[in-house]
């Protein structure tokens, strides 16, 4: 399962269909960090650069030219070495990368000082990501500068730089039929992480055994890589949202928050799923859970083409101020309490966002000065929360230390939406059921 070269094809395609005539687009491939000494971090390719090529080696560059006659897709990469490939795999090579990734030219990547600024002379508009690598940044001003220093012998610099951010992200803001497939694989993967981690829970074991059943199921669907770094928050650590420690002991009487997801073939899932280590909810427990769980019911609900991108988001709050109300961790009328956003203090973040090739996909949020319109397609996150802060005397001590969070992934459909990853158990009767197994 994974995306054809026809849809990288296709995707190069309609990026052009939308630059200016006379232009030229560059898109530089990640590069490899170091970790310590002569260790580097695992690979992963820009998404950018991935979405546009498919290609997944470093040290390249990528260049569209909308128009030109000797073709519109170049690639500068690195050159086929026997004794490099010996040591650290095979290298596509130019060749290689006009066969089976479909570039018109390829040329070594060692060249490029020589080569590009030619392909830049004499076109209008340059489109490019400007602020991401400072070196390639210096990069692209210095064959611009070499350019008009030559304008004396009738060089042509180009006019302007339009920052590709935009046009590039809102394509990929719409997921394909294919990239649909991925998502849903993803999702199915990082549901049975969820479920897995459920059934091995239990007092006495430390959160980083849970992150470890985890990464076991990711690996054992196919994904080796998760698409971000685990959180599994035991108690008072629920309440710190992006806390990745992972090395206290899980208590009886605890919840356990799970927010983690797998990368497949480069898409990403993000789920979270809150669960007891003893197997049982408490009271209190039970009905901030429940709480939660009715207020990402009706953001799922409110997720249909044609409502906006906030009101998923506002049924999430007024669900959960209504409740906090109740249930006197909030004082005063819902209408005033919304207003100047005293839930806050419980439900600090926003309710999603987008989901693809990033786990914080790229897209916007607003069009102009309004929330964009949701579309199928689309895919975000649904992920309320409350967390009552272990410090917090202004509500009774039973509620102190609750962190509770539930997130799902969502695909914008015609008539409404798919919720992806609703095989991780989520009610309180399917928790306690297969926690009791």
């Amino acid at each position: 399962m994974s995306i054809s070269k026809t849809e990288f094809a296709r995707r190069r395609k309609n990026l052009m269909s939308l630059m200016e005539t006379n232009s030229i687009a560059i898109i530089p491939a990640a590069r490899e960090q170091v970790r310590s000494r002569d260790t580097e971090y695992p690979f992963r390719q820009d998404s950018d650069f991935y979405y546009l090529s498919g290609f997944k080696e470093p040290d390249a560059v990528l260049v569209l030219l909308p128009g030109r006659r000797h073709g519109q897709f170049v690639v500068f990469c690195r050159e086929r070495d026997a004794n490099f490939e010996l040591w650290h795999g095979h290298r596509a090579g130019p060749e290689g990368v006009c066969k089976k990734f479909g570039a018109d030219d390829a040329f070594p990547i060692g060249d490029i000082d020589d080569i590009l600024p030619g392909l830049i002379e004499g076109r209008e508009r340059v489109y490019y990501s400007m602020g991401r690598s400072a070196g390639f940044d210096e990069k692209i001003m210095a064959w611009v500068n070499s350019i008009r220093s030559k304008e004396n012998s009738g060089a042509v610099p180009p006019g302007e730089f339009t920052d590709l951010d935009h046009m590039l992200h809102d394509l990929r803001l719409f997921k394909s039929a294919a990239e649909q497939r991925l998502l849903r694989r993803a999702g199915e993967v990082t549901a049975r992480a969820h479920r897995r981690a459920m059934e091995a829970c239990r007092p006495g074991l430390y959160e980083y055994h849970l992150e470890a059943e985890l990464h076991h199921e990711f690996a054992q669907g196919g994904a080796r890589h998760a698409a971000y770094p685990a959180i599994v928050g035991a108690g008072e650590n629920a309440c710190t949202l992006h806390y990745v420690t992972n090395s206290s002991k899980l208590r009886d009487g605890d919840l356990v928050l799970v927010d983690a997801g797998c990368e497949l073939e480069y898409y990403a899932a993000d789920v979270t799923r809150t669960f007891p280590v003893s197997g049982r909810f408490s009271r209190e427990q039970r009905t901030l859970y429940e709480l939660v769980l009715k207020a990402q019911q009706a953001a799922i609900a409110a997720i249909v083409p044609g409502n906006h991108w906030n009101q998923p988001h506002d049924a999430s709050v007024r669900v959960i101020t209504e409740g906090l109300v109740e249930l006197g961790l909030l004082r005063g009328k819902v209408h005033n309490l919304i207003k100047r956003e005293a839930y806050r203090s419980f439900y600090m973040h926003r309710v999603g966002h987008w989901l693809g090739l990033d786990v914080h996909d790229v897209g916007d949020y607003r069009v102009g000065d309004e929330w964009r319109l949701l579309e199928p397609g689309m895919v975000m996150t649904v992920e309320p929360g409350i967390y009552v802060a272990p410090d917090n005397t202004r509500v009774a001590r039973k509620w102190r230390g609750i962190g509770i969070r539930i997130e799902d992934d969502v695909i914008v459909t015609q008539d409404g939406c798919d919720v992806i990853t609703d095989k991780a158990p989520k009610t309180v009767e399917e928790i306690e059921a297969v926690m009791a197994a």
